[in-house]
Formats: structure tokens, sequence, C-alpha cells
């Protein structure tokens, strides 16, 4: 759960509060838990919605960063497997704009469709689907760059 908020808020110490905030917040409505989905989903629910009401509080922009067409590249960049640590690719994520890293983050690791991605962001599904091309785009940008210098 800690590396959930972690993704989302791009901060361990504001994910340490967010985590203990949905702990708390968790505890205390889990009269409400009716067992529709498994323990660990429904925490995780929690935990991503704490994160993301924190990044609003912040009043971080979720919203498309470019308003410019977006390019499918037909050509993948051949990277080879040392720039591919976990790492690199860990720090790369971390580097992205707020609302590519939400995007990524929630479509990759957290497994959710980018319907619900725009529902949860209150953005469209195409615009979902643009920031996370972006923002594989833009990891990769990152990636090279890093291994060149």
């Amino acid at each position: 759960m800690y590396n959930v908020c972690c993704r989302i808020v791009n901060n361990s110490q504001d994910a340490e509060d967010v985590l203990q905030e949905a702990f708390i917040s968790a505890f205390k409505n889990l009269r409400s838990y009716k067992g529709d989905a498994a323990f660990g989903a429904w925490l995780k629910r929690i935990v991503i919605n704490k994160s993301l009401n924190f990044l609003k509080k912040k009043h971080v922009d979720i919203s498309p960063m470019e308003t410019l067409p977006e390019v499918i590249d037909e050509q993948q960049a051949d990277i080879s497997e040392e720039l591919l640590s976990v790492e690199r690719i860990r720090t790369a994520v971390g580097q992205l704009p707020d609302g590519y890293r939400l995007v990524f983050s929630l479509y990759l690791f957290e497994g959710y469709d980018h319907n619900e991605i725009g529902e949860i962001l209150d953005i469209s599904s195409s615009t979902s689907k643009s920031q996370f091309n972006r923002s594989k785009k833009k990891i990769r940008e990152l990636l090279e760059v890093n291994s060149n210098g």
C-alpha cells in the first residue's frame, strides 16, 4: 500500500501521511466492508482515493499537460537491459509531470482501465489514453538521456 501511495503522491513523507490516513479511514469504516471484493482490493481503493484527495488538496494539476495531437511512435526505441533496471525506471516515473505519472501508475501498476481513470481523475478516457502514451514516450526519453549522460 505504501508503494501505491508513493507512486501517486511522489513523495515518501507525504505517502507515509496519506497511508496513515487511509488506514485510519479503513479502520473507522471497517463495518462498511461487505466482502464483495477482496479485503486488499477494498483497502487499496481507500489508499488510492486518499492519495488522489491529497493531490487535489495540494491543487496538483492532473489535467492534460499538452494539447498537441498525439503522435504514435511506430518505431520502439531499442533500450538495453541495463537501461531498464528497476531503479532507473522508478526514477524516470518519479520525474514525470503529475498528470502523466498518475495516469501511468493507475493504468500500469494499479490495473485501472482508461474509462475508470477518466472517472477517478475527472478527465475523458481519450485524455487518459493520450497521457498514458505520452508518459511512455517521456519515460523513454528520460531513460535515453540518463543513459547518455
